[in-house]
């Protein structure tokens, strides 16, 4: 059982991240399928990663720079999957007006106008926010960030069909479905990180972040009646700003 567990978490690391796994570890389609409960551990380790590189960085270069650092090193981690993802949607409800026609471009893999300023506005805002937290703060603020955005995308798989008709299509047993019990598991997982905060009100912010998934959710449900993949890395990084600005909101009063 305990074994199991591990491949299916390694699974997780495999897919949504660039980190070396043992040989033994594969897409297979029994592993993918039960992957998604992890998806904020795997959250928790991306962010660990920058949080790590935050720290060494501070003992040389400045906040803004050891956090544009941070940014590249979980960037770097992902081999910059949910970015891609984001910029697609961008891109798809951009310039699409059928649900064929956005998830023709959704799949393409030139990036367009849209995708472009979509993305160079999300990841300024993002940079923007972390370098006005609290400097002893950010370490915990950037796992905390990684980990419940990713719960808040694995909401998205649990309430919503996964609509790509493909069968090629890698993230499929991964985006398909999601059990009650996987999504407490991504749950547990998702909010862990906000405990060592030990102020109450910080978990305050899950509302807004939720509230931004419910926002792109309904555009997804109108323009294609479900979710895909990259629905999916869109709600992640959107619910990661969202979840910076609120806390930076809310930090007076915490």
């Amino acid at each position: 059982m305990i074994k199991k567990e591990i491949q299916i978490f390694l699974t997780a690391v495999m897919f949504f991240t660039r980190i070396p796994c043992p040989k033994w570890v594969n897409h297979e389609p029994e592993f993918l399928e039960k992957s998604s409960k992890y998806f904020s551990l795997v959250g928790m380790v991306v962010g660990a990663i920058g949080a790590l590189v935050f720290i060494v960085s501070q003992f040389i270069f400045s906040i803004e720079l050891s956090v544009i650092l941070s940014m590249v090193a979980t960037i770097y981690a992902t081999g910059a999957f949910h970015e891609d993802g984001f910029a697609d949607v961008c891109d798809g409800l951009g310039g699409g007006w059928t649900k064929e026609r956005i998830l023709l471009i959704m799949k393409d893999s030139r990036l367009g106008t849209y995708g472009a300023v979509g993305l160079g506005l999300i990841l300024g805002t993002k940079y923007l926010a972390l370098v006005e937290m609290p400097e002893f703060y950010l370490p915990l603020i950037i796992i905390s960030g990684h980990s419940l955005s990713r719960f808040i995308a694995t909401t998205l798989i649990f309430t919503h069909p996964y609509v790509r008709d493909t069968e090629d299509s890698k993230a499929k047993p991964a985006a398909k479905t999601m059990s009650w019990y996987s999504l407490l598991i991504s749950a547990l997982f998702g909010v862990l990180p906000l405990v060592f905060f030990q102020r109450p009100l910080v978990f305050l912010v899950i509302i807004p972040c939720y509230l931004s998934k419910m926002f792109l959710a309904a555009k997804f449900k109108k323009w294609l009646g479900g979710q895909t993949g990259d629905c999916a890395g869109a709600t992640q990084q959107l619910s990661e700003v969202i979840f910076y600005l609120s806390l930076l909101a809310l930090w007076t009063f915490i």
